[in-house]
């Protein structure tokens, strides 16, 4: 199994950073889970790829 891109101990030093998910009122596009998007995130900087490139094993996963 592969390494994680966001560790237990990068999140814990991540999380209290994010605000808090607001409820949807007017619906729009679902939101991704925080530590997805942050992995997303860091995937792109890492391998240098467009956002748009995002493999779907992650993409799929929000």
């Amino acid at each position: 199994m592969s390494k994680p891109l966001v560790s237990d101990d990068l999140w814990e030093a991540i999380a209290p950073q994010l605000p808090r998910e607001r409820p949807m009122s007017k619906g729009g596009r679902p939101r991704w889970k925080d530590r997805l998007a942050v992995a997303g995130i860091i995937f792109v900087l890492r391998s240098g790829i467009r956002w748009e490139m995002l493999p779907r094993e992650l993409a799929a996963q929000a």
